[in-house]
């Protein structure tokens, strides 16, 4: 039985944060630490003290996870960035309520006696003697300790408290990896048996010594379980200072999944269920599985069942028919044409994330030129009198302050210059264009032409289909594209204001222009005669794109939404040379151009180049941080592996920032999951001066002192399917609904389903099933009871066996 584990983060907003510049402001971003290892970087939010970040990560973890932090920094041009204030969850924090964390939460002060983190290896015995008790505590080593000195390492020393008895191990410096292999022996006389506490410092010559952390153990427990192994460093019990709200506040949302994934056979009736739903007619579906989520679902949890939906029938070769039937659904009960599909229902969520799942390529594609072009050139663009800055547009005259018309031809000139280029790489996007988003539109145009049949109703199919593909998709992604990794950085807000213009007009065309002249935005209309023209050629992108033989489709499940052979990452990175011999290790390492792929990870001089060199991913057998004492250079991993004569050997890769290195770590990480061999640990440093700067051991074949992370990644449209673990995902959501089901189909005294319910009501409007229908879904309803207690059954029974 398989064991799942992930973080869902959403970092929200902050506000009231104290101002760290002499402008009276902040550039603030936030750092996201699981266990004390970052996993992701927010944008830095310039100028403001009241910054919105919307970013949002799916962490995999492996099931011992502990807590989450979050720091607020303020980012400084020169010198280090100031620490703003933290917000530290624990486990049990987060799953206090089944929905999560979802709060404002004031920052509080950053204590470095709290900031501890890493592991104690000990060995604990009580011996009764003659003369009393004897405690003999064998301190062997500890790993992933805090960096107390400038210099990114401690010099650690243990303090062993026992009764009124201490005593020390030796110090051992310029280490976060210390191996000490000492044993202190401690004597108390008989009586009642006192707790152990052994506490870890770092050593100063000047000043006091920084505190490490400490672990503690109960009298009882060293008599009757005496300690033995790894233990987890904890900072000193003290209540974590809130500030109160001095320091601001920070909006997050945290939610903590845990699962045991059964084998397959196990779902296989619940697949059954579900792949029949989707066959079955719609009007009279209300006791499927797929029936009931639908009722379920609301709020946050929507968009997740949504992603779970589309990835199970995606990985059974089934997602046209299933977003053929939540479309139906929600198509059969509307009646006015204009408000199809404008709510966040179940149907609009899963064709949203149908997009983001096949598409997020396309989108790139056809968006990302563009996008960088807008972030390059800076231009200043403004059609809004009431927002026009005659300073800042300054610079588009020569001939002093420029007048609000000059300000406004100018920047009408710069938006349609913009917005040229967008709509001729959209409209020519036909052939680009997934097949399974193709098919999954020509059957939804189909359906709504039937639902809304007549010329009074002919503008009904382009919008439904422009509904999802520009105002839930293109336009989205112009305004942030940030959030929808089409830039490593939020824009400043200059170019946010141009890409919110541009996201107007692409909304507006997405409209097919029926708001134009409506509303509040009357400024907007010296642009509409070219949104008017941009609406024809929309038009026919949207009827090309539905002309696709249904044949096409390709049968069968799907593994992986991005085929083995395809690059799932690029870019370029620092590479360390294998020998650098007497160069300095920052010189050492040179620029390469890098693809992975499910198979292979490749690199070149240049992307342009022919001469690859190419590691094979099932070699892999670590992916790591390393310490950026090892080389004095940050955001730099290592990628050990292991080839077919049995060599290892590791490269060492510099990435461009943290965020760079977490998606390489967890690309890689993902794509190696699978390899057999994988490493339990790691050297976190590098082997130079015939020894490993990490732990200081002389011997290059040394065991690793630290653990690897191989079960921490990100989450991303790109994940492998794991049709399995999606269908728990949804046997969990069904079980909220076990109760509602029974009492709505199988419960004796029913009101609303019982015939004589609706006696005396008009026929028209008595919304009931006929006696058939009710036999079937009721029939239905109890079968479907039968599996969901077959999967408890299941779950007990692998329970009872581990």
């Amino acid at each position: 039985m398989a064991k799942s584990s992930s973080l869902s983060i959403r970092v929200v907003e902050g506000r009231a944060l104290p101002a760290k510049d002499v402008s009276g402001s902040s550039d603030p971003y936030c750092l996201v630490k699981v266990d004390d290892e970052v996993v992701a970087r927010t944008a830095t939010v310039w100028r403001s003290l009241s910054p919105f970040w919307g970013e949002e990560y799916t962490v995999h973890l492996p099931l011992d996870f502990h807590h989450l932090a979050f720091y607020v920094l303020d980012q400084d041009t020169l010198g280090h960035d100031d620490i703003i204030g933290k917000i530290s969850l624990s486990k049990e924090a987060i799953t206090a309520d089944p929905r999560g964390v979802d709060s404002w939460v004031n920052l509080s002060r950053v204590d470095p006696d709290a900031e501890v983190q890493g592991e104690v290896s000990l060995a604990v015995q009580v011996l009764e003697e003659a003369r009393g008790r004897c405690l003999r505590c064998h301190i062997r080593q500890a790993r992933d300790l805090a960096p107390r000195d400038i210099s990114g390492t401690s010099d650690p020393f243990a303090r062993v408290f026992w009764g009124s008895q201490s005593s020390e191990t030796s110090i051992i410096k310029k280490t976060r990896f210390p191996h000490w292999d000492e044993v202190l022996e401690l004597r108390a006389a008989s009586g009642a048996p006192a707790p152990l506490r052994v506490e870890l410092w770092d050593w100063d010559m000047v000043g006091k010594n920084d505190f490490l952390g400490m672990v503690e153990f109960p009298a009882q427990a060293l008599l009757q379980r005496p300690p033995n192994g790894w233990f987890r460093l904890l900072p000193f019990p003290r209540a974590e200072e809130d500030a109160g709200g001095s320091l601001g506040a920070l909006r997050v949302k945290v939610r903590l999944t845990e699962d045991r994934v059964l084998p397959s056979e196990c779902y296989q009736p619940l697949a059954e269920l579900l792949v029949g739903s989707v066959r079955e007619p719609v009007e009279e579906d209300r006791a499927s599985p797929l029936a009931l989520l639908e009722e379920l679902a609301s709020g946050d949890c929507r968009g997740d069942l949504a992603t779970t939906l589309v990835k199970l029938f995606l990985g059974r070769g089934l997602a046209g028919a299933f977003l053929d039937y939540v479309t139906r659904r929600e198509v059969s009960r509307t009646t006015d044409p204009n408000v199809l599909f404008r709510s966040n229902s179940l149907a609009s969520k899963c064709m949203e994330q149908f997009l983001k799942l096949v598409g997020m390529r396309y989108l790139h594609e056809v968006l990302g030129p563009g996008i960088s072009r807008v972030f390059e050139e800076k231009k200043y663009m403004e059609l809004d009198p009431s927002k026009m800055d005659l300073s800042r547009a300054r610079r588009i005259s020569f001939k002093g302050v420029p007048s609000e018309e000059q300000v406004r031809d100018t920047s009408l000139g710069l938006l349609t210059g913009y917005l040229g280029p967008f709509m001729d790489a959209i409209v020519g996007s036909v052939d680009r264009c997934p097949l399974a988003l193709r098919l999954v539109f020509k059957q939804l145009r189909r359906r709504v032409e039937e639902r809304f049949p007549g010329a009074g109703h002919e503008d009904v199919k382009y919008l439904v289909m422009s509904s999802f593909l520009f105002l839930r998709f293109f336009a989205p992604a112009i305004l942030t594209p940030k959030l929808f990794n089409l830039r490593d950085q939020h824009a400043d807000p200059q170019t946010s204001r141009s890409l919110l213009l541009l996201a107007k007009a692409v909304q507006s065309i997405g409209n097919l222009g029926q708001q134009l002249g409506q509303g509040k935005e009357l400024w907007m209309a010296p642009l509409h005669p070219f949104l008017l023209q941009s609406v024809t050629r929309v038009r026919d992108f949207l009827d090309q794109l539905v002309d696709v033989d249904e044949d096409e489709e390709t049968r069968g499940p799907a593994r992986a939404l991005v085929p083995p052979s395809e690059t799932v990452r690029e870019g370029y990175l620092l590479k360390r040379k294998e020998e650098p011999g007497g160069l300095a290790s920052r010189f050492a390492f040179k620029k390469r151009y890098f693809w992975l792929s499910a198979d292979n990870l490749d690199y070149a001089k240049s992307p342009e180049g022919q001469a690859r060199t190419s590691v094979a991913v099932r070699n892999i057998q670590a992916v790591e941080r390393v310490d950026e004492g090892a080389f004095q250079l940050p955001h730099v991993m290592q990628v050990v592996t292991r080839d077919e004569a049995g060599a290892q050997s590791t490269t060492y890769l510099q990435c461009k920032n943290v965020n760079d290195l977490n998606q390489w770590l967890s690309a890689l990480r993902k794509a190696s999951a699978a390899n057999q061999d994988k490493l339990a640990t790691c050297h976190p440093g590098a082997f130079r001066g015939g020894r490993w700067t990490c732990c200081l051991q002389a011997e290059r074949a040394a065991t690793g002192c630290s653990r690897t992370h191989s079960a921490v990644t990100l989450g991303d449209w790109s994940d492998p399917l794991n049709p399995d673990a999606e269908i728990q995902a949804v046997y969990r959501q069904l079980l909220l609904g076990r109760d509602q089901l029974r009492m709505k189909f199988l419960e004796d005294l029913n009101p609303d389903l019982a015939p004589e319910a609706n006696a005396g009501k008009d026929p028209g409007t008595a919304d009931r099933p006929s006696p058939e229908a009710l036999d079937r879904q009721r029939a239905a309803a109890a079968h479907l009871l039968q599996v969901l207690e077959d999967l408890d059954r299941a779950h007990e029974e692998f329970l009872q066996r581990s």
